[in-house]
């Protein structure tokens, strides 16, 4: 009796303990509704910048006229799988460019949100897929952070859908807790962890000099950049801020509230103090709008009071409205009194059939699909760092769905090579001519390496045109810098040769080494190598 007695107050306290762990839990993994809303804009702008810097290069990347013509495409990636690779022709490309960017629009305005997200992320795959060698860090984090919210509520707030359903500026409590939003701040913490995991196998992040060294590549470095090199001191500092961070972003889920909201804008800090000094793309921007759903309810509140207070809340609020009465309205599935048997034998399943049908439907995309990529992913990134195997159907499925990672953004070892090309050309009348830059050939260091490079993507592409495991890529490059070169011109390239210069700097003791190599010569008039 005694005994029975005791155990009461006993299993009552661990009954409180388990609540109270599992309310932490669903603190630390809850998402505001607003903040959903933000990330939401937030990707359908990247999306729309991402479609806007690639249409500068849409013949040369996603072409037969370009540096990967499908055949080659299909012969180096037999596993490529690319709407974009159904038509060679740049009018079918652009098409999709056109397409895609009318889906990213409506995620923008949380019109059909769900569609328009399921949409983008496979456009975006089919995109990625047609030229890996233009693809970055930022591109593999954008198509995640697209995959983990077609699992969460985007259009639950500041939205065309939200509006339609009444809930725009809907009361109670606006934060949201579930497996797919644990899995989308995740995704952001184990990026940090694992490049962290890298940089500390490296001696020169270890010592503080890393990012000194990383300035030294000017192919990298712009704007403010170009002014930092010199200041070794300082950037020895960043180095050792920087990797102090990473290890630090565990805290961005075990905090919460305005401590979380100071170490996610430190972090926002960091990585627009990225775009503001090198040349990397989409990624800063990448990150930063994956870093929105860290901030909580607080910090939205105050950002409503001051939409509110300054009028461009309501304002919103109007063209959202707007939009939704001047846009068409996709036709609902047909009720069940609607429906006719084709026989005497075929039944509708009733009303209770339904709806258990559909209750298993949800669960099954809600829960049991996030938590069986979740746990794929963190496996991805423990295998990244060497702490464990990948099963093989495991890395077919992330394989399949690009939901494999490493993150060693400059690392474990920091890249301090300047590397920059020329193309001599011989033409018909016997005159020698850069083809890359239409100009006189010099292998002389330009002042600033970054201008040479016609965009970050040009940068990336040719720096994997050099890597070892890419010598076939050469002479796709090669054939297409022949045939954009007698196209636009009037005398024809006869002969090329790919030169790759480069310039290796210690940022204490000066410049190291220094050279040339010839990745290919090439005879334009000859078949396509492959």
């Amino acid at each position: 009796m005694n005994r029975a007695t005791t155990s009461k107050p006993f299993r009552r306290r661990l009954s409180s303990a388990l609540d109270a762990f599992g309310g932490a839990i669903a603190t630390r993994f809850a998402i505001d509704r607003r903040g959903l809303a933000a990330f939401r804009m937030g990707l359908g702008a990247l999306l729309l910048l991402d479609l806007a810097l690639r249409s500068r290069h849409l013949r040369a990347f996603y072409t037969d006229d370009g540096v990967l013509p499908r055949r080659a495409l299909f012969s180096d990636y037999t596993d490529a799988y690319s709407v974009h690779a159904l038509s060679g022709e740049p009018w079918a490309i652009a098409l999709l460019f056109l397409i895609a960017g009318a889906f990213a629009l409506a995620l923008l305005v949380g019109y059909r949100t769900r569609l328009a997200t399921v949409a983008s992320w496979l456009l975006l795959l089919s995109l990625q897929a047609r030229n890996p060698m233009v693809l970055n860090g930022g591109d593999s984090l954008f198509a995640l952070l697209l995959f983990w919210s077609i699992f969460l509520p985007l259009g639950a707030r500041w939205s065309v859908d939200a509006i339609r359903k009444g809930s725009a500026s809907a009361d109670g409590d606006t934060s949201i807790s579930s497996i797919a939003t644990m899995a989308l701040l995740l995704q952001v913490v184990l990026m940090y962890v694992t490049n962290a995991i890298h940089k500390t196998r490296s001696e020169l992040w270890m010592d503080g000099e890393a990012v000194a060294y990383i300035m030294q590549a000017d192919q990298f470095s712009a704007f403010l950049g170009n002014h930092l090199a010199d200041f070794t001191g300082l950037l020895q500092a960043m180095s050792v801020v920087w990797v102090g961070l990473l290890l630090a972003a565990p805290l961005l889920i075990v905090l919460t509230g305005w401590p979380r909201a100071l170490l996610a804008t430190l972090f926002v800090g960091m990585h627009l103090g990225m775009a503001a000094s090198m040349q990397l793309g989409i990624f800063p921007v990448v990150v930063v709008t994956g870093l929105l759903p860290f901030y909580q309810s607080g910090v939205w509140n105050r950002v409503s009071a001051v939409t509110t207070w300054t009028g461009i809340g309501p304002t919103l609020e109007r063209w959202g409205d707007r939009f939704h009465r001047t846009t068409p309205t996709l036709p609902s599935l047909p009720a069940y009194s609607h429906l006719r048997a084709s026989s005497a034998d075929t039944r509708l399943p009733d009303s209770a059939d339904l709806q258990a049908g559909i209750s298993h439907g949800r669960t099954l995309f809600s829960t049991v699909l996030p938590w069986f990529f979740l746990v794929l992913v963190v496996l991805s990134n423990a295998q990244a760092v060497d702490y464990t195997e990948v099963p093989d159907p495991a890395e077919e499925v992330l394989d399949t769905a690009e939901l494999d990672q490493s993150w060693q953004m400059f690392a474990p070892d920091p890249l301090y090579t300047t590397s920059w090309y020329a193309v001599p050309g011989e033409l018909e009348d016997g005159t020698t001519v850069d083809v890359l830059y239409d100009r006189a050939v010099s292998l002389d260091r330009p002042p600033n390496v970054d201008e040479t490079y016609p965009s970050a993507r040009w940068r990336k592409y040719l720096g994997n045109v050099y890597g070892a495991d890419n010598e076939n890529h050469r002479s796709y490059l090669a054939n297409y810098l022949c045939e954009s070169w007698n196209r636009s011109h009037e005398t024809d390239v006869e002969t090329i040769e790919i030169e790759r210069l480069y310039e290796r700097t210690n940022p204490f003791t000066g410049p190291e080494a220094s050279g040339d190599i010839t990745l290919i010569e090439y005879d334009c008039g000859g078949e396509f190598i492959q």
